[in-house]
């Protein structure tokens, strides 16, 4: 993103957490490059992120996981509740069901392999401010495998939502924002807010990125109303 210098509030202020410090170098390194990014601070363990988050209240948190102290997933937990617009980018190398369901479970919006290439990682950070999730392919295998055998004996799911409640799901799973989605429906974002509350409500999810995951798993997003 080059071009017209872009001011200091508009910037993404992200706080990186890994205990390693040269890949937090390398991170750094290339997300400096980036004119609309910014890393505010470095934490090399979970404690240090915590307090880190509290004093910045950063846009996003890249974590990593495998860390000495209270670790990423105690750690991300801990974050949301101090700072519950951060939204957490997980990176890690991890991809093994002990770390993928904690830690979506505990907040994490987002979850990237560390062999994402660089402006990958960069595009996500961006779509991560806006609420947007991402699921590394293989995550997202195994989100959808667990969904599936978890509602697998649930018939006609989305009966319950209304017609408004199903475009609105159609369009996280689409990966839409809130504001993207109340322009969409020409709604107000805190409307999408309360349709977004009954669809996880309805359909006993706990976040957008499930919501949106099961969508797809399900098919909502290519059929209409009454294939569903």
């Amino acid at each position: 993103m080059k071009g017209a210098r872009i001011p200091m509030e508009d910037k993404i202020h992200i706080v990186l957490v890994d205990d390693h410090s040269l890949v937090r170098q390398g991170v750094r390194s290339f997300l400096e490059t980036q004119s609309d990014l910014r890393i505010v601070g470095e934490a090399a363990s979970g404690e240090e992120a915590e307090h880190l988050v509290a004093n910045l209240v950063p846009d996003v948190v890249l974590m990593d996981l495998s860390m000495p102290g209270i670790g990423g997933i105690e750690a991300i937990r801990r974050i949301k509740k101090l700072s519950p617009n951060s939204q957490i980018v997980v990176l890690t190398s991890f991809q093994e069901d002990d770390y993928i369901f904690p830690a979506l479970r505990a907040g994490a919006l987002s979850y990237v392999l560390k062999n994402v290439q660089s402006g990958d990682l960069a595009d996500i950070i961006r779509k991560a401010r806006g609420g947007e999730a991402f699921l590394h392919p293989r995550v997202a295998a195994r989100v959808v495998q667990e969904l599936r055998e978890e509602r697998k004996d649930i018939p006609n799911v989305f009966n319950n939502l209304t017609d408004r409640e199903l475009e609105v799901l159609r369009l996280i799973a689409q990966g839409n924002a809130n504001a993207a989605i109340a322009q969409s429906l020409v709604i107000s974002e805190q409307t999408v807010k309360g349709h977004v509350s009954n669809i996880l409500g309805k359909l006993q999810l706990a976040d957008r990125t499930q919501a949106a995951v099961f969508a797809w798993e399900q098919g909502v997003v290519q059929r209409k109303r009454g294939d569903v």
